[in-house]
């Protein structure tokens, strides 16, 4: 069972409130040249595209990344179907970016992350003897027959520790497959950016409310001030208000590093047109 966004107890035993954490590892040192990373998420559960759940990691998961200085790419949210998980799956894994998946990873019949992620990256399953020990240390004699499943793991992945019930998740092909339940889920994650991402330097942004003039009067010194600052992400959002004096455009610049430069560029620009506008917090 997927259960992304769950609070329900399953096989994977008991809840966050009575279980023993793992100990915590040294966490990756924040330097001055680390570069920030783009993410991909993948949730996976007919439960959320049904509507019986609502998801909780694509919030969760883009503050946890922020926190870090990295930021989301993008996000799919697939349902628990072989062909398109592998589909999908094989498609990320031929591109560069770092991608965590949430759900899918138990041991019912439902649970197919596993299985596809093996046949995506052209692998077999085999029983992963550290994440056995783990499953058996849990449960004991009940990780017979069914539980230990949890522990066949694509061939060449390596563990996640589980803070909560201690049950693995895994790593393959820069993918980082971690169950549904948020509880489980986050920790793990945080793990994962702590040791193998670190901290980079935390994305900015500027902005100007400008008022009183339309977006294609605004158009030209975007053209203008876009390529002065390639660095730097240049954004225009307007904000449809129930009258004329609750309308305003916020406009303004993204990135890492100084924005001063640019924001400077872009109030001269705006009093030349003589075009109204105040400074957001």
């Amino acid at each position: 069972m997927t259960l992304t966004g769950s609070n329900s107890e399953s096989d994977w035993g008991a809840a966050a409130s009575d279980a023993t954490p793992s100990p915590a590892l040294e966490t990756k040192p924040p330097g001055p040249g680390l570069e920030p990373v783009a993410f991909g998420l993948i949730v996976i559960g007919d439960e959320v595209l049904n509507g019986t759940r609502q998801d909780r990691h694509l919030g969760t998961f883009k503050r946890l990344l922020s926190e870090r200085g990295h930021q989301l790419g993008w996000c799919w949210v697939l349902p628990d179907e072989p062909d398109r998980l592998v589909w999908h799956l094989q498609a990320s894994m031929a591109a560069a970016e770092p991608v965590f998946c949430c759900g899918g990873i138990g041991a019912t019949p439902d649970d197919h992350t596993r299985g596809c992620v093996a046949t995506a990256a052209g692998v077999g399953l085999e029983r992963h003897a550290g994440a056995a020990q783990l499953i058996e240390g849990r449960f004991g004699a009940d990780a017979y027959p069914q539980r230990i499943r949890m522990a066949d793991l694509p061939v060449g992945a390596s563990l996640i520790p589980n803070p909560v019930n201690q049950v693995p998740g895994f790593g393959l092909n820069r993918h980082w497959f971690l169950p549904g339940f948020p509880q489980m889920a986050w920790p793990m994650a945080e793990w994962v950016l702590d040791q193998h991402y670190g901290v980079a330097e935390p994305l900015r942004e500027a902005a100007l409310g400008v008022r009183g003039a339309p977006e294609s009067r605004l158009i030209p010194l975007m053209e203008t001030l876009g390529p002065q600052f390639p660095a730097l992400k240049l954004f225009s959002l307007p904000h449809l208000g129930e009258t004329a004096a609750d309308r305003y455009i916020l406009l303004g610049f993204r990135g890492r590093g100084d924005l001063e430069p640019a924001m400077a560029a872009l109030c001269a620009g705006l009093d030349a047109q003589r075009v109204e506008y105040q400074v957001q917090a």
